[in-house]
């Protein structure tokens, strides 16, 4: 939809004005007063109509041009700049800028309320489509940011469970999904999204403490099974020693006693006691 709008090099046209008015002065100098008056009234029509036309174009923006409401074009190249006289002007900028959301709170996908907020990187790439498509761009890049969070937030879990897929917790693949739904839903608005980045994930006030605990407990369950395998992992190499050298000869009840105890030492929590039996295994 954007496309360049006629425009002439500024200095250039200034240049002209300049000569054109000398030339004006030179002619009214030397003739009667109705020259004076005619070469007057054209200088000033002169100076009004193609003043009108000198626009600046700063670096890394663009001026949407407009002529009675109908787009003519966009001017991109910096500097001082000429173009049809009698037309409007708006200041688009081509900058990466960045906006971050509010703190939200939503539900994720299993129903517990969490706090979310994201940044946004982003660029105009169609000034066109952010100028006439769209009320404000600012404002919609804002708008649809936060409804991309909120949708994120309630498709997946706080934390990740066995065989659920991803969760919020997952940074790069949530910020290159976020980023996605971006995409899609700000190209009406002739906008590029770059990155987009959760920077904010926390429980709700009301079940962090809750949450804690399970997380707590989730991590005592999988260290304790780490450690059960593990332990079960020694005693059969100590048995398979035992029977392979021939240190002792252990029968069933004694091998249920050792492993009992083996279990016991490596699996508790606490530090152990031994026992010295001095008498006979049986005893």
């Amino acid at each position: 939809m954007e496309r360049r709008a006629f425009r002439i090099n500024g200095f250039a046209v200034l240049l002209g004005l300049l000569v054109l008015l000398a030339v004006l002065a030179g002619i009214a100098f030397s003739g009667g007063d109705v020259v004076k008056i005619v070469a007057g009234v054209v200088a000033v029509l002169t100076l009004v109509v193609l003043g009108s036309g000198f626009v600046v174009v700063n670096p890394n923006e663009a001026q949407v041009v407009q002529f009675l409401g109908r787009y003519v074009g966009s001017v991109n190249d910096a500097g001082l700049q000429w173009v049809p006289p009698f037309t409007t002007r708006r200041r688009i900028t081509l900058r990466v800028r960045n906006f971050e959301t509010a703190k939200l709170k939503v539900n994720d996908a299993d129903g517990s309320p969490v706090e979310i907020a994201a940044v946004v990187v982003y660029r105009v790439t169609d000034t066109a489509k952010a100028a006439f498509s769209v009320d404000d761009y600012e404002e919609y890049i804002a708008i649809q940011s936060e409804a991309a969070v909120r949708h994120l937030a309630t498709s997946h879990p706080y934390d990740s469970h066995e065989g659920s897929g991803t969760s919020l917790r997952d940074g790069a693949e949530v910020a290159a999904e976020l980023t996605t739904e971006l995409v899609d839903r700000t190209e009406l608005a002739g906008v590029e999204v770059l990155e987009a980045r959760i920077t904010h994930l926390a429980y709700a006030p009301e079940i962090a403490q809750a949450m804690l605990v399970r997380q707590q407990a989730a991590q005592v369950v999988a260290a304790r099974t780490h450690i059960v395998s593990g332990a079960v992992g020694m005693v059969q190499l100590a048995l398979n020693r035992l029977a392979e050298e021939g240190v002792v000869e252990l029968d069933e009840e004694r091998k249920a006693q050792m492993v009992s105890n083996l279990l016991v030492v490596l699996c508790g929590d606490r530090a152990t006691q031994p026992v010295v039996n001095a008498g006979s295994l049986y005893a």
